[in-house]
């Protein structure tokens, strides 16, 4: 029988099920390879002190500390025996602040006893306020006695690991399950090829794993994340250059447009030229639908930078070359509003099969969940006989009874709003892989398209169209100065009186089933830092501010409202009466977010805009200044001058740069919730990589994993290698890579 390798082994067996329970539940950590890949968040050294001065709000923390003052205070309680209760408070510091912590009840003794002044300790909890000041309550402790081994030196050498932790196990019990399974670490199978560790001059990965866990000396700790970046980036790329070469060998029918056809008729009837970045951006598609295998490209660009015209113009060409094209988007207020807009433009050349229609006309169909029984039978149909060259749909395209007559490109638009099954299952419809052209109006540094993108070729249109207008923005700060908020509401009234029309943005819609959870109100958008929601009033509501403008600031304005979870035909209905300009302010969620263009509107107020994502707000702003007239995006908040969210605020104001705006963002929010849940709902596999600190190092890794596929597809010279593939590409990790 063979024997489970040692870093197989699953922790219940090592460490006792108690504690593997809690690692599984909690960090997600189920084997010794999990518990070692496990790396410290940073380090303490014996005899220095760490920083109490900026602890994150309602965060769980580690902090190394020495008690300044312990009091006992006694007082009346009625659930006591005998009538009075005790709470210990302790003063902790470290020379830059001082933190308070509070026991209550039974919980007092023993700290009572062990917290005197002058000790010193390792403290976790989880930080709150109490009259405006910091405190942890009821925090685990662990003494640190001196110099002597017993805590110490037995599992933290020099440097004291600090790991990420829970409120279920803290970090100094983590360090000690570490310590218990760190011989293991001289098992580990290494991932990267010999002589490409050599050449960069590496150290190995079991040398790696014990200086990352154990390190003697700072020099230790940095020669073991330079190692470990290496290993996450260069592991990742290979699997991106392995489904890479997968997909080249894989047949396609090739797409090439005719000269005299449906794209050609297109091009004639545009009333503009074609910008240099939209031509060229075209030429690289045009040159992958004329490929025997399938193209798999990236489209990204500025907000109004004319993707959907140039995604169009690829769907005519397969039209063109016999072939059906799909648009996938994700909503059915984007979704109505793309098949508006395609329709709108491509006029007479729409109307294939009815009187009226050009000669090289195709009839371009609208697929979505609640379209009527008959409307979605005709639907059905045209697709299934190829009457209909174009469809625009949601979800419902993906169902098993939609059937294609020649599904022969696949146009995903705001990518990450989809699922891996989801977008399969609609590339499983071409009788061959069809093409593949996924497009996000959120612009992406090169280093995650690098990683998150990387299986696919990239395209940038970063040149607005002539006519595009600019976009003044400005914040407001509702709290300091509420005047300025009155002036915003003016402007509102001068835009509308001078015909032109605004939108107003809230983070939520206010009924009861919406109303937000504890905390929740930042986070959710992916906006807030962590303890800027602390003490702060619900986000506003789309509902009420509607109402409260109506019969306030803008009364005899057209007031109407959109969200997310009206009827799609209410929401369709509100769409059409702002485009046609019988609604001169739309009260709006999200929503808007993407694709929506209205070119009338000028001016959009964002409520709570702090409450957002610099990226998101990027996208918000882009639905105004569509048209000749220039746009106005007011960013109102009532958040203080010196707090990050309005260094984000400002910044967002201060560009228009959509790609620095996206490295902000990325900078400001953690590595795994742009990497991995807040894209795919996986954990995020990447623990020492930062995607804009290491660009060089993923780009090399990206060279050298085709390198290494090209001449081995199958990594059969590199065991070590394929284990870590096979970790990284478990049924979480496989929906985080799949994006492309």
């Amino acid at each position: 029988m063979d024997l489970v390798p040692a870093l197989e082994e699953p922790l219940k067996k090592v460490l006792g099920p108690a504690t593997a329970k809690v690692m599984a539940e909690h960090l997600g950590l189920h084997t010794v390879g999990d518990l070692l890949h496990h790396y410290p968040r940073r380090y303490e050294e014996r005899g220095q002190l760490t920083h109490l001065a900026d602890l994150p709000m309602e965060e769980h923390v580690t902090v190394v500390a020495q008690v300044a003052d312990a009091r006992l205070h006694t007082f009346a309680s009625a659930r006591s025996p005998r009538g009075k209760g005790q709470r210990l408070e302790v003063t902790i510091t470290d020379g830059s602040g001082r933190l308070q912590l509070v026991f209550f009840g039974n919980g007092v003794h023993k700290p009572h006893k062990e917290l005197l002044p002058g000790t010193r300790a390792m403290f976790a909890g989880k930080v709150s306020v109490f009259n405006r000041r910091l405190q942890l309550a009821h925090p685990a402790y662990e003494l640190l006695k001196g110099d002597s081994e017993e805590t110490v030196e037995s599992w933290a050498g020099a440097l004291i690991p600090l790991y990420p932790a829970t409120a279920k196990l803290e970090s100094w019990k983590i360090g000690k399950a570490v310590q218990t399974v760190l011989p293991s670490a001289r098992e580990a199978l290494d991932p990267l090829p010999g002589t490409l560790r050599e050449g960069r001059g590496l150290v190995t990965l079991p040398e790696a794993l014990l200086k990352i866990h154990r390190p003697q000396t700072k020099a230790d700790i940095e020669e073991a994340r330079a190692r470990l970046k290496w290993d996450e980036a260069f592991v990742l790329q290979v699997a991106l250059a392995r489904r890479r070469h997968a997909d080249a060998q894989l047949p396609a029918v090739p797409r090439r447009a005719g000269p005299q056809g449906l794209l050609a008729d297109f091009d004639d009837r545009l009333p503009f030229t074609l910008t240099e970045g939209q031509r060229k951006v075209s030429r690289e598609i045009f040159d992958d639908l004329a490929a025997e295998h399938p193209m798999h490209r990236l489209l990204q660009g500025e907000v109004g930078s004319g993707k959907t015209l140039v995604a169009l113009r690829a769907m005519l060409a397969v039209v063109d070359a016999g072939g059906q094209a799909a648009m996938l988007a994700p909503t059915e207020v984007l979704a109505q509003q793309h098949h508006r807009s395609v329709t709108e433009m491509m006029g007479e050349l729409a109307e294939g099969g009815m009187l009226g229609g050009a000669e090289h006309a195709t009839k371009v169909v609208l697929l979505t969940g609640s379209m009527g029984a008959a409307a979605r039978r005709r639907a059905l149909l045209d697709l299934a006989t190829g009457e209909a060259g174009l469809v625009i749909g949601t979800h419902a395209l993906i169902e098993d009874k939609v059937q294609f007559h020649d599904l022969g490109l696949v146009v995903v638009d705001e990518q990450h709003r989809f699922g891996v099954e989801q977008r399969d299952a609609l590339r499983g419809k071409g009788k061959q892989p069809p093409h593949l052209l996924v497009m996000t109006a959120t612009p992406i540094p090169r280093t995650v398209a690098m990683t998150v993108f990387g299986d696919l070729e990239t395209s940038v249109l970063d040149q607005l169209p002539a006519g595009r207008s600019p976009i003044a923005s400005h914040v407001v700060p509702a709290a300091d100065k509420p005047h300025f908020l009155a002036r915003a509401w003016e402007r509102v009234r001068e835009e509308v009186a001078g015909g032109h029309q605004a939108y107003v943005v809230c983070p939520r819609i206010g009924d009861e089933e919406d109303e937000p959870k504890k905390g929740a109100g930042g986070k959710a958008s992916g906006g807030a830092a962590p303890g800027e929601e602390a003490d702060r009033r619900p986000p506003l509501a789309v509902l009420e501010v509607a109402d409260q403008l109506a019969r306030g600031p803008l009364s005899g304005l057209r007031v109407e409202v959109l969200h997310g979870r009206m009827q799609p035909d209410d929401k369709d209905a509100v769409m059409r009466r702002f485009a046609a300009g019988d609604t001169d302010v739309l009260v709006a969620t999200t929503v808007i977010e993407v694709g929506v263009n209205v070119p009338n509107a000028t001016v959009m107020v964002i409520m709570d805009a702090d409450r957002f994502g610099v990226s998101q707000l990027h996208q918000l702003r882009g639905r105004v200044g569509r048209g000749s007239a220039p746009g106005l995006c007011l960013l109102v908040t009532e958040m203080a001058e010196a707090s990050p969210a309005r260094g984000r605020l400002n910044a967002v104001a201060a560009t228009l740069d959509g790609f620095e705006l996206s490295r902000i963002d990325l900078e400001q929010r953690r590595e795994g919730d742009v990497l991995g849940q807040a894209q795919s709902g996986a954990r995020s596999s990447l623990r020492v990589l930062a995607v804009i600190e290491d660009e060089e190092i993923i780009a090399e890794a990206r060279e050298e994993a085709a390198a290494v596929v090209a001449a081995d597809p199958e990594l059969t010279g590199l065991p070590g290698l394929r284990t870590a593939l096979d970790a990284l590409l478990d049924e979480e990790r496989e929906q985080y890579l799949e994006k492309g």
